[in-house]
């Protein structure tokens, strides 16, 4: 949970220092990350970048997991998916990216995530306007693929992988990439 809020606006790579500093000092847990200063959080997280802002963000979830939850995820984790979504989306600085990480990554539900890298493949290729809601996306895979929790986990990451190697922002490498116009056409489901 705390990886989904702290890779907002950043790679993984700096997410996993700023999780390893948390866990050298042992407040990788939720009650140690509730008593920790504002300030010390975000010391320790500052390889995220707006180290400031997101411990702010760790915080507002922190307050709403022990006031809603007494702190335990046990207790978040009985809760449905959609009424736990409709939580989460009600905490300050969570998102529907962020929230849907949440439930599929850290407990396991079958909600698709979308991303920049989703939503530039499907609009490249076709599949989406280039405004699309995260909504219409997320329910163009919601209603095409099995709701499974591996399948939904390992379809993002392929997209992720293609978004970061191909797909790029800016100068995508379409003549290598494995998911040719003429190939793929109808196919991506």
């Amino acid at each position: 949970m705390v990886g989904a809020i702290l890779t907002q606006n950043t790679n993984w790579a700096n997410v996993e220092k700023a999780i390893n500093n948390l866990e050298k000092n042992k407040l990788l847990s939720p009650g140690a990350l509730f008593k920790l200063s504002h300030r010390r959080l975000a010391s320790l997280i500052r390889p995220v970048g707006y180290y400031n802002i997101k411990a702010k963000r760790l915080k507002e979830f922190l307050a709403f997991l022990f006031k809603v939850y007494q702190g335990s995820l046990k207790k978040i984790s009985k809760v449905d998916t959609l009424s736990l979504r409709r939580h989460l989306l009600s905490v300050k600085g969570i998102g529907p990216e962020t929230a849907d990480s949440i439930l599929l990554y850290c407990l396991k539900r079958p909600v698709f995530v979308v991303d920049a890298y989703t939503k530039r493949i499907l609009s490249r290729h076709g599949f989406i306007k280039d405004d699309s809601s995260y909504e219409e996306v997320q329910n163009l895979f919601m209603q095409n693929l099995k709701k499974d929790v591996k399948l939904f986990n390992e379809y993002h990451a392929l997209l992720v992988k293609l978004g970061k190697d191909f797909c790029l922002k800016t100068k995508p490498k379409c003549d290598t990439c494995p998911l040719k116009k003429s190939k793929i056409k109808n196919q991506i489901f």
